[in-house]
């Protein structure tokens, strides 16, 4: 029989802790922290207001136009988990969808000018250009961030500033009208009571949590979030996931411009000014660590409805945009409060001595 050698031993000792931190990790993120508080929240958002103006509030139209309304701003929020799932941040998510939207609505403009059919024609090419912008947004900033070395913060700060400039430089500060008629049809289109673009978001969701949860992939972006260093030794290759991650998540920022168009065949430089801190509000909420390393896709969805009953909420109270953002801090700050005791309780739980552990005879 062989024994290892004094040089093997730290290797296999650090092969040994990377193995049993690295199903930590995993155990921890297919846990979905945050879903079970944002259902609770989300029911109790619901039955206040249904309560305080049922007329309004439980109206089908209204419900319905939750539904519309949250796609957009939820594919938004699950690439910005995405980008935070490693330990960063994208602040140019909203820039990006609304570079793709007035992409979109530039093209079909110019060429509805010369041929309206062709225009109308050109909806599924539309959207893969919308998508292109998005890719090659995100190409840019994980350029920034793995190739310069410039932080996640300070370089999707940069290309934020960028393309909103580019942006108004390119509308003249003026809103654009025009979209292929397929995408406000698809805007209107509904299965039963659920509108399409709803189903849409559900799908994106389905998809994102797949490639978090059950591909390679997704397992290295969740270790290279909570632990940089563990995640070199495993051999992980830090650059390529980065790379991923962001193009993905631009990916998905380009979509959410082509359910801009589909809602409102409209764009401009200044669409969505307040999604940047909203989308990060409902990451966080859905369970996304701020430092990376886990998060909950469902928990994510769920923020968002909750947020979205919320502002309708409020919308049916006639209380006014300034409310609602005072409304969304004291949620945010109530579910990290209850977030923090919850954690100090499992710490202290975990930290008391077994006392038959204890008296117990030494083999």
């Amino acid at each position: 029989m062989s024994t290892s050698t004094p040089e093997q031993n730290p290797v296999r000792s650090m092969n040994d802790r990377v193995g049993s931190w690295t199903r930590d990790v995993i155990d921890r993120a297919s846990a979905n922290r945050g879903t079970g508080r944002m259902i609770g929240a989300l029911v109790i958002a619901f039955a206040i207001f249904a309560f305080l103006n049922p007329r309004v509030f439980l109206n089908p139209i209204n419900l319905q136009n939750i539904m519309v309304a949250a796609p957009e701003i939820g594919v938004i929020a699950i690439a910005m988990m995405l980008a935070m799932l490693t330990g960063g941040i994208d602040l140019s998510l909203v820039a990006i969808a609304n570079l793709s939207a007035i992409t979109i609505s530039t093209l079909f403009t110019a060429v509805a000018a010369q041929d309206p059919q062709l225009a109308e024609a050109l909806g599924v090419p539309l959207v893969l250009v919308g998508v292109l912008v998005g890719v090659l947004c995100g190409l840019l900033n994980a350029v920034l961030i793995t190739v310069v070395g410039i932080t996640p913060i300070l370089a999707t700060l940069g290309t934020m500033q960028i393309l909103n400039g580019i942006a108004i430089v390119w509308t003249g500060g003026s809103t654009l009208y025009g979209a292929p008629s397929a995408f406000t049809d698809f805007g209107r289109v509904a299965l039963g009571p659920v509108p399409a673009l709803f189903l849409v978001f559900v799908l994106i969701a389905v998809l994102i949590a797949v490639i978090v949860n059950r591909t390679p992939l997704g397992r290295k972006i969740q270790l290279e979030g909570a632990n940089p260093v563990a995640a070199k030794y495993s051999g992980i290759r830090s650059r390529r996931v980065l790379m991923s991650t962001y193009i993905l998540g631009g990916a998905l920022a380009g979509l959410a411009g082509v359910l801009f168009l589909s809602r409102n065949p409209t764009a401009s430089a200044d669409y969505g000014a307040s999604y940047v801190l909203l989308v990060i509000v409902i990451a966080v909420l859905g369970g996304t660590n701020p430092t990376g390393g886990f998060a909950s896709v469902a928990g994510v969805v769920l923020a968002t409805l909750t947020l979205q009953i919320v502002s309708s909420g409020f919308t049916a109270l006639r209380l006014s945009s300034y409310e609602y953002a005072i409304a969304q801090g004291i949620i945010l700050i109530v579910v990290m409060i209850v977030d923090q005791f919850s954690w100090r309780r499992r710490r202290r739980g975990a930290r008391v001595p077994d006392p038959a552990a204890e008296h117990a005879p030494a083999p």
